[in-house]
């Protein structure tokens, strides 16, 4: 897992759903500006990936992907979309595709340096990223990957800072690598010294955060859809991807 949504401040997406964040990009207002930019800072590693799978090279994936999304935002695309159905996923990467083949060549102006950028990306931690991925997979199947990637990471962010608010951001260092563990290779032991209580206690605390982890992960994935009846079917996909790794 890595610190991609920590580190470009994605964690700070609101607690509203698709469908919420759709009808606020029909207001103007600061607080839509504002949601619309978290939802870009939050989503776009996926973006990127998928356009460098489509061959083009870092700096032009770059330029690229903040186009795409200078404009969503600046020609309101946004409004257009039918809130009461489909998947924010599936949303961008259509959009995107369109942008890719209607729109890019003639985006020339925009281009390194054209204007500046409506969100913040970290360019230099998505080349890394993207420099470490085997590149096993096609593009479409890298964007649903690196999606779900996404959403975990803006899981362990959300986790990480419920436990500094609770005064307790040392024993989220402790247990942290019990969230990926299988349960029959948790080190109970270990983790009891690390945070100094009982074994039986540690048991307990391991429990609540991976119960807390997987509650947010579906909330994440909530987020990102206008149905909630989808939520089951969607965390069976996202989990395929992830088993592709």
């Amino acid at each position: 897992m890595n610190s991609q949504a920590t580190s470009s401040g994605a964690g700070a997406f609101p607690n509203t759903h698709w469908s919420v964040v759709l009808a606020a990009a029909r207001r103007e207002s600061s607080e839509s500006a504002a949601a619309m930019e978290s939802l870009c800072q939050a989503y776009w590693y996926p973006l990127y990936a998928y356009v460098r799978r489509c061959g083009q090279t870092h700096a032009d994936a770059q330029d690229l992907t903040q186009e795409f999304f200078r404009r969503l935002l600046e020609k309101r695309w946004l409004e257009s979309v039918d809130r009461e159905k489909g998947k924010l996923r599936a949303f961008l990467i259509v959009s995107l595709k369109n942008f890719m083949r209607n729109e890019w060549r003639h985006a020339a102006t925009q281009r390194r340096g054209g204007g500046l950028p409506l969100a913040s990306f970290d360019t230099e931690l998505a080349q890394s990223r993207y420099s470490a991925d085997p590149h096993s997979l096609p593009p479409e199947d890298t964007y649903d990957q690196q999606w779900a990637l996404t959403l975990l990471d803006l899981t362990v962010a959300r986790l990480q800072a419920g436990f500094a608010e609770a005064g307790r951001p040392d024993d989220f260092v402790a247990l942290k690598e019990c969230l990926l563990a299988t349960r029959g290779n948790i080190d109970y032991p270990a983790v009891a010294r690390r945070l100094g209580v009982s074994e039986g206690a540690a048991r307990v605390a391991v429990h609540r955060l991976r119960k807390r982890f997987r509650d947010i992960y579906r909330e994440e994935i909530a987020r990102t859809l206008a149905d909630d009846a989808e939520v089951e079917a969607e965390m069976r996909h996202l989990a395929a991807m992830l088993a592709r790794s």
